[in-house]
């Protein structure tokens, strides 16, 4: 498993911003299995292309400020993302607006582009993806156990109508309230922890036996 996957969201230390809008993100996107693939598109979309214009623009870029200088140009390079998706389906861009813009944030919090000048192209390039890739699919994941619980539905993007279509709906489900709140923020909040906790549970005799 990706090492930074386990530092920043499952490990005992971690990058303060990383972490904070890494996991901002994944409550918000993984309410509907639509808002999920968006995000996870954008990922890939800005962690590409903030690294392709940095090893292009790489002889003109200063030495000092150059986190600033990326922080803008990830953030263009979202904002062309929101502009794309505006003109392919509007009502599904505004409802994904502000978690589109969450990922130049947890771009800029990636390790990975503080070493730009020790690597080439190509492996800056597969690491930096494979990093967006293990958050958009965490986030999918959650998406595909928090929309059927809590929405008792499963929803795909579109470029008709409001954006997303619902593959199936039950309109007079009776599931019980503790299943539904894994549609709300605290209920995403819960399902993390318990997630997290699970996960470091199954780790500790690889931990034991490194030891």
């Amino acid at each position: 498993m990706n090492k930074r996957f386990q530092t920043y969201i499952l490990g005992n230390s971690c990058a303060p911003l990383s972490t904070l809008a890494g996991g901002g993100l994944l409550i918000i996107a993984s309410s509907r299995v639509a808002f999920a693939l968006v995000a996870c598109a954008a990922l890939l979309w800005v962690y590409g292309f903030t690294v392709l214009s940095a090893f292009v623009a790489k002889p003109i870029l200063p030495k000092r400020g150059i986190r600033v200088i990326l922080l803008f140009l990830s953030s263009l390079i979202g904002s062309l993302f929101l502009l794309v998706l505006w003109l392919m389906s509007p009502l599904l861009a505004l409802g994904s607006a502000f978690i589109i813009l969450l990922c130049p944030v947890y771009c800029m919090g990636s390790e990975l582009f503080t070493h730009l000048d020790s690597q080439t192209l190509e492996e800056a390039l597969l690491k930096t993806l494979l990093d967006a890739a293990l958050l958009g699919l965490l986030i999918i994941a959650f998406a595909l156990i928090r929309e059927p619980l809590g929405f008792m539905s499963l929803s795909v993007p579109v470029r008709e109508g409001p954006g997303m279509l619902e593959l199936f709906k039950e309109k007079d489900s009776t599931s019980l309230f503790p299943i539904r709140l894994l549609s709300s923020a605290g209920g995403g909040l819960l399902l993390l922890g318990y997630g997290v906790a699970l996960f470091r549970q199954l780790r500790k005799p690889s931990i034991q036996k490194e030891l």
